[in-house]
């Protein structure tokens, strides 16, 4: 490729791209660590991109009506971040790039929400970012029918690559986009036939643009390194219906020794080759320097938005006061004030009632009093919505004809919506929730991590969550997916054992600003064990005392769930016995190793020997049956210990001997009874 003919051609646009790639090069040299050749060769449509089109102001980098702009191709991180800091973005400074990849920069190795401003999500595992572009777009939709244009009224761009258009969750995203519609929604596609094994070829031979035209979308191929094709390429995307795929053909390592092979996709830190790059460029300066013109003109580009901003502002100050309060409220994830009380009056309806519904049901019951008192509630479910009770009247189906709709027919794409509520999580101004069975929390599992690596407050519905769910067998009976789900990190994962701790559960879901919470629900339908009501969220707790032992003491059963009517009915057996029994549901285990140690002391003192029963493996319960004062030698486990198997419910719970009967005489064998 000829670069001085690009950089004779239009040399204002090529010292600014140049800009990106050098400092690229200095960072990744610095670290002896990243990836060098995405972002050389994407600085060009990020360069018109930014100057021409993106709607943002660096000044004011959290405005709620800023284009939003995703690299789903994490790995160019220093594309992002040579954009930040050349535009200006006041966290976003030299030094930082100077630190790139080392500890304590906002400079991560791949992008990470929340380090810094501009990064609008966490980007790396490929196939994240393109999908949570889809609920980004989905959100600005809802919102801009709901607010109307003058509030809400912009355009989600993506970088994505090659890996991001191999992973599996990328079809996910762009057969929801395009069967919704989202125009707003504009793609480029890095096309540099580059992986880091070879050619694409050695492993794939989709045609790219075929595939996105036979899913809804409007597709442009263009040059990548030409400004002006770039320029009416974005143009063109703006006009159509559909959303918009541009495939620009680019070079990886643009100009480096490495141009145009896998070397060229890691770290290029040979000092002679970078050197010689540089020389290519026409770039006559030091590591890290921008000349002074250049960089002007990139921070001319980062004020290029605040006219839009400040006119945004003025027209955002004529709304009504209480329907800037409202978006505002929604936009801090803020619950409204009536949220609680609603909550109370659910729970005192229910433990007067006392109904005997599954938890799924139950979950519906609840959100059928939360959806109409938050309108940033977005349902939705991977095609179970019958199963996973996550439609409620109120909402409406979301759907070109009714962007109001509030109810998101997701499709078999369990990861695809996973990450496309995220996206719209990130997006704000909306609350989204979805549903699949608790088994395929396998499919969603790598958006679900990111939800809590992020610390955004995701809500994942996981029902037919034991071998409770009965005759569809063990490929969908759930033993250890409780187990996967706890050990990730800044996640809740909820497994209430009726209405009231359901509807507890909800409160904490919706109150949590910056961690996901996984509901797990029954299929079948469970008593109600908290038939006395109280006003305070005892599932807040994590666990807590259901029923106090009558008489001494001498044994503490813990349980989750559908297994917590298994307790009490175990606790009548050895009550009647003369046996002590105290029974503690323990609901959300990760709020429980959060309370201080006193109260944990009280729910779990020494001394008793300790049974827990959960229709699920034991890996994680010995933190609660030895740990915590408690004895090995005292303790004992009713559950799962393989997988489950094809036939009614109740057989189920007989034949893997989850029953009051067997927890009873676990308890009388660890007393020496």
């Amino acid at each position: 490729m000829d670069l001085t003919a690009l950089r004779n051609t239009h040399p204002d646009h090529w010292f600014k791209a140049a800009a990106i790639r050098t400092l690229t090069l200095d960072a990744v040299a610095a670290a002896n660590s990243g990836h060098s050749g995405m972002p050389m060769g994407m600085a060009d449509v990020a360069t018109v991109l930014f100057e021409k089109h993106l709607k943002f102001d660096a000044s004011t980098p959290d405005w709620p009506d800023r284009d939003r702009f995703i690299l789903s191709a994490g790995h160019g991180s220093m594309l992002l971040y040579s954009l930040l800091h050349l535009t200006g973005y006041s966290d976003m400074t030299l030094e930082e790039l100077k630190n790139f990849r080392q500890w304590g920069a906002r400079t991560a190795g791949h992008p990470e929400y929340g380090h810094a401003k501009g990064i609008e999500t966490t980007t790396g595992p490929l196939g994240q970012g393109i999908s949570n572009a889809v609920g980004f777009a989905i959100a600005e939709e809802i919102q801009r029918a709901r607010y109307g244009a003058k509030v809400v009224d912009h355009y989600t761009y993506v970088m994505a690559g090659d890996g991001c258009l191999m992973e599996g969750v990328s079809q996910e995203a762009i057969g929801l986009a395009g069967r919704h519609e989202l125009s707003k929604l504009i793609v480029f596609w890095d096309n540099n036939n580059i992986t880091i094994d070879g050619t694409v070829d050695i492993a794939d031979r989709t045609d790219q643009a075929a595939r996105f035209r036979a899913s809804g979308w409007d597709v442009h191929e263009i040059d990548g390194h030409d400004p002006v094709a770039i320029d009416a390429a974005i143009v063109a995307a703006k006009k159509t219906n559909m959303p918009s795929m541009i495939a620009c053909k680019t070079h990886i390592a643009l100009g480096h020794a490495a141009q145009d092979t896998p070397k060229g996709h890691g770290a290029l830190t040979d000092k002679a080759q970078l050197q010689a790059a540089k020389e290519a460029y026409g770039w006559t300066w030091g590591p890290f320097e921008i000349p002074a013109e250049i960089k002007a003109q990139w921070e001319a580009i980062g004020r290029r938005g605040a006219g839009a901003r400040a006119d945004w502002e003025a027209r955002f100050a004529g709304l009504p006061a209480s329907k800037q309060a409202e978006f505002n409220r929604i936009y801090a994830r803020e619950v409204p004030k009536r949220l609680s009380a609603t909550i109370r009056a659910l729970k005192q309806q229910m433990s007067e009632s006392t109904p005997k519904i599954a938890t799924r049901a139950s979950s519906e019951k609840v959100l059928e009093v939360i959806n109409p008192i938050m309108p940033e509630t977005v349902g939705g479910s991977a095609d179970l919505t019958g199963s996973n009770n996550t439609k409620t009247g109120d909402l409406g189906i979301f759907m070109p004809e009714n962007r109001k709709g509030r109810y998101i027919h997701y499709g078999i794409r369990e990861h695809g919506m996973a990450a496309a509520m995220n996206g719209m999580v990130l997006h704000g101004g909306v609350r989204p929730y979805g549903g699949t069975f608790m088994c395929f929390t396998d499919y969603a599992r790598p958006a679900m991590r990111l939800a809590a690596l992020m610390k955004i407050p995701t809500v994942f519905v996981m029902t037919h969550d034991s071998i409770g769910l009965g005759e569809d067998g063990p490929t969908h009976q759930p033993v250890e997916h409780l187990a996967i789900s706890r050990a990730t990190p800044n996640t809740w994962v909820f497994r209430p054992a009726d209405t009231i701790e359901t509807a507890e559960a909800w409160e904490l879901a919706l109150m949590s600003k910056e961690t996901p919470s996984v509901l797990s629900l029954t299929r079948q339908n469970v008593p109600t064990v908290r038939t006395t009501h109280t006003g305070k969220n005892l599932t807040a707790q994590g666990a807590y005392v259901l029923a106090e032992a009558e008489g001494k003491r001498q044994a503490i059963l813990l349980a989750t769930g559908s297994e917590v009517s298994i307790a009490m009915a175990a606790r009548d057996i050895l009550q009647a016995e003369g046996i002590g029994t105290r029974v503690v549901s323990m609901p959300c285990w990760e709020l429980f190793e959060e309370q201080p140690e006193a109260y944990r002391k009280r729910v779990l003192p020494g001394g008793p020997v300790r049974v827990a029963v959960e229709a699920g493996i034991r890996f994680g319960w010995d933190r609660w049956l030895f740990g915590e004062r408690g004895r090995r030698e005292k303790s004992g486990f009713i559950g799962m210990h393989d997988f489950g198997a094809s036939a009614p419910a109740e057989v189920l719970y007989e034949k893997f001997g989850i029953t009051a009967e067997a927890t009873a005489a676990k308890v009388r064998g660890l007393l020496g009874l």
